[in-house]
């Protein structure tokens, strides 16, 4: 028996999906074993568990690192798709597989300096924030604010 290995018992009861703790208390209490052997199959089981969620933990970091990367790889090329069909002055790309559209969104609101904000622009719950719905409405008004300015927001329409 390795250092995962249950009894038949208590592997029977790791294997189920619907332990709640009074459930498993409950089971645990009506096991006819040793208390020492009890202990010992605990102490495995929670071993084991600590090793799972080690793996899921990785697990997780790796296809949060990968959804990152992809999302980062999809916008850059997006950007160079974009600037592509701009540089050659055109208004619409037909390929064997696709159209493509450029096409301006919503300009993007972008804080350079947050302490150079305007107070009128910031609002405070529990942390000072910059308001940046309102710096967008004053930005696209014509006003000047101070630390901030419109990026512009083009990208290509796939069809």
């Amino acid at each position: 028996m390795n250092l995962f290995e249950l009894g038949q018992q208590y592997q029977a009861l790791a294997d189920r999906e619907d332990l709640d703790p009074t459930v498993l208390a409950d089971t645990l209490d009506s096991i006819e074993d040793t208390w020492s052997s009890k202990a010992n199959n605990i102490a495995r089981w929670i071993e084991s568990l600590d090793s799972d969620v080690d793996w899921l933990t990785k697990k997780k970091r790796s296809i949060s690192d990968e959804l990152t990367y992809r999302k980062n790889l999809r916008q850059n090329l997006m950007t160079y798709l974009t600037s592509a069909i701009d540089d050659r002055g055109l208004k619409e790309v037909h390929t064997d597989d696709y159209i493509l559209r450029p096409r301006n969104y919503k300009q993007r609101t972008v804080i350079d300096d947050e302490d150079k904000v305007p107070a009128e622009f910031k609002h405070t719950n529990e942390v000072v924030a910059v308001d940046k719905t309102a710096v967008y409405k004053a930005l696209k008004g014509g006003a000047n604010v101070p630390g901030a300015h419109l990026k512009p927001n083009r990208k290509v329409i796939i069809r």
